[in-house]
């Protein structure tokens, strides 16, 4: 990635690229490189269909239509209609960065040029990206056994067909087109189906909940710490030694870095402790965080296996088209349902570590951190917010991919669901974020009702952050809006 580029198809595509290129409009240009292995695909879609070979969705139907070879003269014309018979998308449309994300992931399968498609498509595809041409896209209709409705939708607009947003104008894909001075993409044996045979809305939609959930991950962190600065918690659990004890995937690294951010400050040489042994919520931060960085790397490298190989059926190896299963995502799948429950067990801490900084009874402070007195409700009623944030991170948790209807006559008689484990992750990514900035702000309260108190270096900017954004609560005033616009700051700058 170079400034506001993005080159596809030398080295890996990352998550950080693709979130470029859907969220900040990166433009994109395919490498000679990819240029030449589309190239050589294609060589191979050409020679099959001069041998008249049966070949899955280039000589044959598609699905059950598998046993119905095609005529020469309905080559082109049958790619076209697999676009209009697929179109099958319902209910709500994917934001533009997720389209966009899509559209990128697709680019990036296609360059690994195992795919056939024609370079005039990939090119047109990327001509698209680049002039803010997006179709418009349903989010339901893929079980994830290659995302075929979304794609489908994608590929009507790029004909010129169905509807596309073009400068937060809704057209008609022909009408945006024309605006966006392009022209309808030209469709040839294979094209169509390579537009819609992959799990590009899967993979790319997922990207972008992934690098939600990475921020969200990393505020937990410093929410982590700051409540540990406010509760005066003993920060033994985050030793060396206590967590080479049983070195448990991630835990090691989540108590260093946690320990990083208190260092310089009292709490780490144990001066500040004020018990021997603190609630869960604060004594587990580094097993809970651990696990959750595990489930997260598990599901990054998922991610970036789906952007950089070919899951394309059938598949172009050593100069021969292959029928394959490789566009199953049960793999992918189940490592984003994982993440959903350990993003669950993150948010069921960080809930507790707050309400615990509002009681007396855990925090020797005034109950609900109001330092008006009782007849002030201080944040009392943030912890309904509280409760019913982490009540819905919760909730999809529950997984979401065991039962499935067969389809295509019983031919397709499974799929993994992987849109609803990436819908589900990206939810409950988003109100992490939040839950992490009601922390942020119940601990801030807590060490300023302290006074004076000396933090670590990381967390004493840490509190600065927060304070630069939402101020100590004296009176009773609105806690939401003082949330939200904490998350925003965060999700806007980062760490």
């Amino acid at each position: 990635m170079s400034g506001g580029t993005v080159v596809i198809g030398d080295a890996p595509l990352t998550i950080d690229a693709l979130t470029a290129i859907a969220r900040e409009r990166c433009h994109v240009i395919l490498s000679p490189a990819a240029r030449e292995r589309i190239g050589a695909a294609r060589s191979v879609i050409e020679q099959a269909i001069a041998e008249n070979k049966p070949v899955y969705g280039l000589t044959t139907g598609l699905g059950a239509g598998v046993d119905t070879r095609l005529s020469a003269d309905d080559l082109a014309a049958f790619q076209r209609r697999v676009a209009f018979a697929r179109a099958v998308g319902v209910g709500d449309e994917m934001p533009v960065a997720e389209v966009r994300a899509m559209m990128a992931a697709r680019i990036a399968g296609m360059s690994v040029g195992q795919t056939g498609v024609s370079l005039t498509v990939v090119e047109a595809l990327a001509a698209a990206l680049n002039a803010g041409f997006h179709p418009i896209v349903p989010t339901i209709g893929s079980i994830g056994a290659a995302d075929l409705a979304p794609l489908a939708h994608m590929a009507l607009a790029l004909l010129g067909e169905s509807e596309a947003d073009y400068r937060g104008e809704r057209l008609s894909g022909a009408e945006a087109l024309r605006r966006a001075g392009l022209q309808p993409v030209p469709i040839g044996p294979k094209d169509g189906h390579a537009l819609v045979v992959a799990n590009a809305a899967s993979t790319g939609r997922g990207a972008l909940a992934l690098a939600e959930a990475r921020l969200a991950l990393d505020t937990l962190d410093r929410a982590a710490a700051l409540s540990m600065e406010a509760f005066g918690a003993n920060i033994t659990p985050l030793s060396e030694a206590v967590n080479a004890a049983r070195p448990a995937p991630g835990q090691r690294e989540a108590a260093r870095a946690i320990y990083a951010l208190l260092a310089g400050g009292p709490l780490s040489d144990n001066k500040a402790s004020r018990r021997v042994q603190d609630p869960l919520s604060f004594r587990c931060v580094a097993p809970v965080h651990g696990a959750a960085r595990t489930a997260f790397a598990e599901a990054e490298a998922m991610v970036l296996l789906e952007l950089n190989h070919s899951g394309d059926n059938p598949v172009i190896v050593e100069g021969q088209l292959v029928s394959n299963g490789n566009f199953d995502m049960t793999g992918f799948t189940l490592r984003f349902e994982a993440l959903s429950q350990a993003l669950s067990h993150v948010a069921t801490i960080s809930a507790q570590r707050a309400l615990k900084l509002m009681s007396p009874v855990y925090s020797d402070q005034p109950r609900f951190l109001t330092p008006m007195g009782q007849s002030r409700t201080g944040f009392a009623t943030l912890q309904k917010a509280i409760g019913a944030l982490e009540g819905e991170i919760r909730a999809r948790a529950q997984p979401a991919t065991l039962a499935l209807l067969h389809a295509a006559d019983g031919v397709e008689d499974h799929a993994a669901n992987a849109p609803a484990a990436v819908t589900k992750l990206g939810e409950s990514a988003e109100r992490l974020l939040v839950l992490a900035a009601c922390e942020l702000v119940v601990a801030a309260q807590s060490i300023d009702l302290r006074g004076t108190v000396a933090l670590g270096q990381g967390t004493a900017r840490i509190r600065d952050f927060v304070r630069a954004h939402v101020e100590r609560l004296e009176e009773d005033r609105p806690s939401g809006p003082d949330v939200s616009r904490l998350a925003e700051a965060i999700r806007a700058r980062g760490w």
